[in-house]
């Protein structure tokens, strides 16, 4: 599978009227996909469309895409929805400041307007919302937070948000929302869908409870086969990912090295897609319940059986009452851990993709039972020699979004360091790489974000799927599993690639506004 994919733009700035035909658009697109279409992300002013390069030509995607704009339907009107909010933010005062408004007055100000919901997402049910009356209207902060609380209220150049979710936030806090924007165990689990009009209501009450995460493993397997005796640092199972659920924040999730995890499932037959375990760093102890064969690719890990080692991409034979753990490496980040017939899970939004920030599975934990879906016989003993990871990191970089010569040049000059990273993304230290703020919109896996501190975060499965700063350059998707073995401390180099490739922004039809 190949991801790839372009915008089409209806405006230059924030429009109401255009961004209703746009979101009419996309709602016409989501009820005749073609086949091939990996998720459509509507922002503000545009729409992404991702398609799998491997399944669909950007040509057909294009007359599809022609095909609808010249039957545009009318615009629906969408929902009015209230929404009761303490304004009690740290950044209330702050803010006050900033504008020469007293609090009371940036709290009228922000409760007057009825919204418009432009779009959703960044985190699961992040509802952006606009226009910002002008007097309230502040920059992004010049770094984001590492984590803003769930249900924050808050602001940033012509928008205003909420954060369903704990995650990073670049925009000032101003108060709580008092009923949760994102919960996977209501039936709707959305709380707001663009298109919908909002009036945010000054109210007292307690903060709402963070929703519990929902469980996808089943309590009991079918055909159990390995028992977590310890967990380790943080195992997830997972599969390709979840698609068409950009719309709505969804991350994509799924491997962060595809092609180690293709590798696990192939060595048994498995179907590309098969749930199975990627382990990072420190691998969990697992006791055999049944027999079964299995098979690991990767990185960071070598498997041991009854404290035997396996030699990675390799199957593997485990009986009854044999004890399966893992010695750590010294290179390398993450294994991935393929059981014959696939680990059996249940599936939200059409993937059994572990998304911990947005609450659908979690690690795996003692006591936890790992089942197989469809059991089958398969031999052990294939595998093929897995090359050795590189000295030298070096990654190819494609024109982004905001691609700029300058920018281009300051990612190549010199060697960037991990300075951290989880499966959201990883953040770079190295030579400023000019960028900056824009009109929210969608964020492409690979993306190289830049901050207004010139440094970048290197897009990943479990990124927001909505943001505002500029994207100038996309790591080549066949370069990504090498990101996702790299250690903190570690040094990427970044290259120009010299393949042909369409610019991310170039769309189908300019403007359609």
């Amino acid at each position: 599978m190949t991801l790839t994919g372009f915008y089409l733009r209806f405006s230059e700035q924030l429009d109401l009227s255009a961004n209703a035909r746009l979101l009419a658009l996309v709602q016409a697109l989501l009820s005749d996909l073609l086949p091939g279409i990996s998720d459509i992300v509507p922002g503000y002013v545009n729409v992404y469309i991702e398609f799998d390069a491997e399944g669909v030509s950007r040509a057909q995607v294009e007359r599809w895409l022609k095909r609808h704009l010249r039957a545009l339907p009318e615009a629906m009107g969408g929902r009015q929805v209230e929404v009761p909010v303490r304004y009690d933010g740290i950044d209330l005062p702050w803010v006050a400041a900033q504008t020469g408004l007293s609090v009371d007055e940036v709290i009228r100000l922000h409760s007057q307007p009825e919204y418009r919901v432009f779009a959703t997402g960044f985190t699961p049910g992040f509802p952006f919302l606009g226009p910002l009356d002008e007097r309230l209207r502040l920059p992004r902060r010049r770094s984001p937070r590492p984590l803003v609380p769930a249900h924050a209220v808050a602001v940033a150049g012509n928008q205003t948000g909420i954060y369903p979710l704990p995650s990073p936030g670049g925009w000032h806090l101003i108060g709580t929302a008092l009923v949760p924007m994102y919960d996977p165990h209501r039936e709707e689990p959305f709380y707001l869908r663009a298109g919908d009009r909002v009036r945010l209501v000054p109210a007292e009450g307690p903060t709402p409870a963070l929703p519990k995460a929902i469980s996808l493993l089943p309590l009991e397997p079918r055909h159990p086969v390995l028992q977590v005796e310890e967990p380790g640092l943080l195992d997830l199972v997972v599969d390709q990912g979840r698609r068409m659920g950009g719309h709505l924040g969804l991350a994509m999730a799924g491997a962060l090295d595809g092609r180690s995890a293709s590798t696990a499932n192939a060595l048994l037959d498995n179907p590309a897609d098969a749930p199975l375990l990627e382990i990072t760093l420190k691998g969990p102890v697992l006791r055999v319940l049944s027999p079964v064969v299995a098979a690991f690719a990767g990185y960071g890990l070598v498997p041991l059986v009854n404290r035997e080692p396996v030699g990675p991409g390799r199957s593997f034979a485990l009986r009854k009452g044999d004890v399966l753990s893992f010695r750590q490496t010294a290179e390398g980040v993450r294994g991935y851990l393929a059981l014959a017939g696939g680990i059996e899970s249940r599936t939200f939004w059409g993937s059994a993709s572990t998304d911990a920030k947005g609450l659908i599975g979690r690690p795996l934990q003692a006591g936890d039972v790992l089942g197989i879906a469809t059991p089958k016989a398969v031999r052990a003993g294939f595998g093929f020699n897995q090359a050795a990871l590189p000295a030298q990191v070096r990654v190819r970089l494609l024109p982004g979004p905001q691609y700029s010569p300058e920018a281009l040049r300051a990612l190549c000059a010199a060697p960037f360091t991990l300075e951290s990273g989880d499966r959201m993304g990883l953040r770079l230290e190295g030579p400023e790489v000019p960028g900056g703020e824009l009109i929210s919109e969608a964020t492409p896996l690979g993306a190289l974000q830049i901050t207004p501190q010139g440094q970048p975060i290197v897009l990943l499965n479990d990124r927001g799927r909505i943001g505002g700063y500029a994207k100038p350059a996309l790591v080549h998707p066949a370069d990504l599993p090498r990101l996702a073995q790299l250690r903190p401390g570690q040094q990427v180099w970044f290259v120009e690639s010299l393949e042909p490739q369409h610019k991310a922004e170039v769309s189908v039809l300019q403007t359609w506004a």
